[in-house]
């Protein structure tokens, strides 16, 4: 009976994430209020569903009462999550706060099944950062002065990854952490408001040179220590802030050719990038080696297939690393392929709905932080799916909510809530434009009605 509860059960995830994936993109298209707040309340049943199957799975699974009790604990925490937006963030995203508890939902579900006490420390670091990220969109829209700290921005983000370099020890052939925390995390926002505070004011060469010199230290420091990943998106986040600053094509071909450049010279320099590259271009060639995370990866996305062995039914924990860097391969193997790409359109739809605030917000430092947050969101997503799927060499990062990782999971969290505080902003925008057109339209009828009486 428990094998065919766990055989219907990978249709039935399967069947509501497709149904989530459509209502995000189906929603972008209504115009009436009612109905998206009713599509916005089916997503979270189909959330409440989803999990429901996939943790009674588990728990049939293992027996174990710590499942039953970790469901609860993280259903306790999305019920409050959204509460709390409701009531002080009215004019908050919810499509964006939804698409939060999914990508959150799959991470747990599958660091539920590899190892509980995993997932038990990712609740917990999701709950303190979220709490602390409630006070984040407030301070977005009250606080004037974020612009000013151009180069505070800038001198912390230098000093920290420049403490990483010196002070922390290797792990995985990078030095990454300090103290048990990842810097670089933190640095990708930090790293965003200075670009932002400097092209919002100024778009000349000589600040482009700045913006430049500046990038060069945090991309140079993370090279230096072997965080490629965080290197590359770095740089990637530079290059795009850099052209739509600037609007100027040239900068945008300099930067391509100059990371160009600096790849063929990071591949002659350092070891573990040839070792990555030569994975990437044959990894079944040095598959006891360097190549064994990599093959793992394969044979786990090809076992699942379209719709996947089920949960409890695969073997993803023979994956090196299978919690933080190859996460989607377990999702893979366990919910399938379909699933997977449906994952991929919900991270889709988290980057587009970015984009559109950044089009829409009118101030240039606001606009910018969007944009700049929203690419770095997106290629991270790209690189960690990229890599798992042979796609381009392994760079090491996680995948942005799903993948277990404390730096990680903070840094998107408070990311979002950036992201939320400019969504309210936006909305604070429109509302006080369509204040003064009224005011203004009132103001042409009052007029148009006293030159009436004066002709009579």
């Amino acid at each position: 009976m428990i094998n065919v509860i766990v055989e219907l059960s990978k249709y039935i995830i399967l069947t509501l994430m497709v149904v989530y994936t459509f209502h995000c993109f189906y929603m972008v298209h209504r115009q009436s209020e009612e109905e998206k707040n009713e599509l916005l309340h089916q997503q979270l049943i189909l959330i409440f569903f989803m999990d429901f199957t996939a943790f009674l799975v588990i728990y049939l699974k293992t027996f174990d009462f710590k499942v039953i009790q970790f469901y609860m604990e993280m259903m306790a925490y999305f019920a409050g999550i959204q509460i709390i937006y409701r009531i002080f963030y009215r004019k908050a995203s919810l499509l964006l706060l939804n698409n939060m508890c999914m990508l959150l939902s799959v991470g747990f579900i599958m660091l539920c099944r590899l190892d509980i006490s995993t997932a038990n420390r990712q609740l917990l670091i999701v709950i303190g950062a979220s709490a602390v990220a409630l006070a984040i969109p407030v301070m977005v829209r009250k606080i004037k002065f974020l612009r000013e700290l151009t180069w505070l921005y800038a001198g912390v983000g230098v000093v920290l990854l420049g403490a990483v370099l010196v002070l922390a020890s290797t792990s995985y052939g990078a030095k990454l952490s300090l103290m048990g925390i990842q810097p670089s995390e933190a640095i990708k926002i930090t790293f965003v408001f200075f670009m932002a505070a400097l092209l919002s004011r100024d778009t000349s060469f000589s600040a482009v040179v700045k913006a430049t010199v500046v990038a060069g230290m945090h991309v140079g420091i993370l090279v230096l220590s072997r965080d490629l990943g965080s290197a590359v998106i770095f740089f990637v986040a530079y290059l795009v802030m850099i052209f739509v600053a600037t609007k100027k094509k040239a900068y945008l071909g300099i930067g391509i050719l100059g990371g160009a450049a600096a790849s063929v010279v990071a591949y002659f320099l350092f070891g573990h990038v040839r070792e990555r590259v030569s994975a990437w271009k044959d990894p079944m060639a040095v598959y006891r080696n360097e190549g064994y995370q990599i093959v793992q990866s394969l044979f786990a996305i090809g076992t699942g297939g379209l719709f996947g062995m089920g949960l409890c039914q695969g073997s993803p924990e023979v994956i090196p690393i299978v919690k933080n860097d190859f996460i989607f391969s377990a999702i893979c193997e366990e919910l399938g392929g379909v699933f997977a790409i449906c994952l991929i359109l919900v991270c889709m739809s988290f980057f587009l709905m970015i984009v559109n605030i950044a089009l829409k917000i009118k101030k240039p430092f606001y606009k910018l932080i969007a944009l700049g947050l929203g690419t770095e969101y997106a290629f991270q997503v790209f690189l960690t799916i990229g890599g798992a799927t042979k796609f381009i060499p392994l760079t090491g990062v996680t995948l942005p909510l799903v993948s277990y990782g404390g730096s990680s999971v903070m840094s998107t969290l408070l990311m979002l809530a950036i992201i939320q505080g400019l969504y309210i902003l936006r909305e604070d925008e429109d509302e006080e434009f369509e204040k003064r057109r009224k005011e203004a339209a009132k103001r042409a009828r009052e007029r148009a009605y006293a030159e009436r009486e004066g002709d009579f």
